[in-house]
């Protein structure tokens, strides 16, 4: 391989690192330089919740001790990029400094949305995405005696768990009908909004944020809803979501939608330059059930995987394979594979659900009208991805899902057998030919009980 050949990497998150490792694995030779702002070694970005609550340091959050990427002989260069001269190949750091390379791949993430909302710039007011964020949200909640988190999705329940462990009264305002309605059907949706007013946030549905009240010397003091109320509050979480990380690229030569604009192979409109994670637009959805931009942490695993192949000889087209999620919401786990919409048409699937009656617990599969598995979210206990990964590819039909759900299930044998329960409604609400498991003996000695 070519030891002249600069492969220059902008973000060292899951995406970027991922990529530098798969092309060393590959090639010995080729120059490697992964360029950040943020920090120097890469971390775990779920993580920093954890950083904030006291359970961890932050370099407990590195996946790799600090000579792994010596040893790998991966440069790190810390600073952040201002500019980039695509005609000269070279980038300019804000310090002045000029890096020059052959291929350049662009994997600068996200950043929290702002919708221009009057008073969004005042201090206690952010997002919370990269390092930086964590450490001004340790700042600003310092002497905090109420917050205000502004947008229903999977950042916002980790910034309001962050303030209630630290015993700060927390209001939720989320615009949906229920918690991350617009992804979770109804009956999930309104498990997950009870769950989160039992741990005593003030969730408010279907309430926006309309304004936020300067203090008189540049701080928050409160903020108004678009029902007119106003609520006092010295931090206000901004977490409707995110964007591609690319402001420092509009107005060049490459191409910029809302993200880096590229095929299936990851490919910009420039030759040699690439984009992968969060900040790449896919010009066409990679799969019916994907979106163009996929902001998630195992598909920036798998865009640094694949290019990594192109990148070291052995062209290839992205292929994203079975839909996968998983997170947290509180201490309730929750997973989905494949489809599953927040809405559907009764006649385009059959929908089987079972909830605990006590526990937030719950289990959804949709089939085609044919029986055919084509997703499941499961909520308070954890199954085996790669058992739903093969059953959805391989076309399995619900019955033989829900016969052999034993299999899938991936807790301890002395954790409650819930597939027994999900396996007698389902012969109540669909039928099969199967016989629902029975405890072990162990369970039952140990008292496990759904």
């Amino acid at each position: 391989m070519d030891s002249t050949r600069h492969i220059l990497i902008i973000g060292n998150g899951i995406a970027g690192v991922t990529l530098a490792r798969h092309i060393r694995k590959r090639d010995e030779q080729v120059r490697i330089t992964l360029v950040s702002g943020e920090s120097k070694y890469f971390f775990s970005r779920t993580a920093l919740m954890y950083v904030f609550m006291g359970h961890m340091k932050f370099e407990h959050t590195q996946p790799y001790e600090n000579f792994f990427w010596e040893k790998n002989r991966i440069n790190l260069k810390e600073g952040w990029v201002e500019s980039v001269d695509f005609d000269r190949k070279q980038l300019s750091l804000k310090s002045g400094e000029s890096l020059s390379y052959n291929q350049l791949v662009i994997a600068t993430g996200s950043k929290p949305n702002k919708f221009g909302w009057p008073g969004q710039e005042l201090q206690g007011v952010q997002g919370l995405y990269s390092k930086q964020d964590l450490e001004l949200m340790e700042a600003n909640t310092t002497y905090v005696k109420r917050a205000v988190i502004v947008g229903g999705g999977l950042i916002g329940i980790e910034m309001a768990e962050m303030l209630a462990y630290k015993n700060i009264p927390v209001t939720f305002l989320v615009r949906e009908k229920g918690f991350w309605r617009n992804v979770l059907p109804q009956e999930e949706s309104e498990l997950i909004s009870e769950h989160v007013k039992e741990h005593h946030i003030d969730l408010r549905l279907e309430t926006e944020l309309s304004e936020i009240l300067d203090d008189g010397n540049g701080r928050v003091r409160a903020i108004k809803t678009n029902q007119g109320e106003e609520i006092p509050c010295e931090f206000v979480g901004l977490t409707a979501g995110v964007k591609p990380n690319v402001d420092f690229l509009k107005n060049s030569k490459l191409e910029v939608n809302r993200g880096v604009m590229v095929n299936s192979r990851f490919e910009t409109n420039i030759p040699d330059v690439y984009a992968i994670g969060d900040c790449a637009e896919f010009q066409e959805k990679p799969a019916a059930d994907r979106k163009n931009i996929e902001q998630v942490w195992y598909t920036g695993r798998m865009h640094g995987e694949t290019l990594a192949l192109t990148l070291t000889g052995q062209i290839t087209e992205y292929q994203p394979g079975v839909w996968f999620n998983s997170a947290k919401f509180l201490d309730v786990e929750y997973q989905t594979y494949g489809i599953v919409p927040a809405d559907w048409n009764e006649d385009d699937f059959k929908n089987f659900y079972w909830q605990h009656p006590q526990k937030k617990v719950a289990f959804r599969m949709l089939m085609d009208t044919g029986g055919k598995l084509i997703g499941v979210n499961n909520f308070g206990f954890r199954l085996s991805h790669e058992f739903f990964d093969r059953a959805i590819k391989e076309g399995w039909s619900g019955q033989k899902v829900i016969a052999q759900l034993s299999k899938a299930n991936f807790d301890p044998e002395f954790f409650a057998p819930f597939y027994i329960e999900i396996q007698k409604e389902f012969l109540k609400q669909i039928g099969g030919d199967f016989k629902p498991a029975k405890r072990t003996l162990i369970q039952k000695l140990l008292g496990a009980s759904v």
